[in-house]
């Protein structure tokens, strides 16, 4: 049996893990601008939140940490 050497072996797990958390990043943005599509459509994260089942915070936090915000994001019903 051929194993890789522990060395080569964290060094291609990290690659890896670089590799994933470039994409989580990449799909975090693009979760974002759908939010931020969403916000434009129904015209609050509130109400982006109701239709998603999520807390408002967790849906405006996404979007500021993640993409650009709308104009008005908290705008309840």
């Amino acid at each position: 049996m051929d194993t890789k050497p522990w060395r080569e072996r964290v060094r291609l797990e990290d690659e890896l893990l670089e590799q994933l958390q470039a994409q989580v990043s990449q799909a975090a943005k693009r979760r974002a601008a759908a939010l931020v599509e969403g916000v434009t459509e129904l015209g609050s994260v509130y109400k982006v939140a109701q239709e998603l089942n999520k807390s408002w915070t967790a849906i405006d936090n996404a979007i500021k940490k993640n993409g650009s915000a709308p104009s008005d994001p908290i705008t309840t019903p």
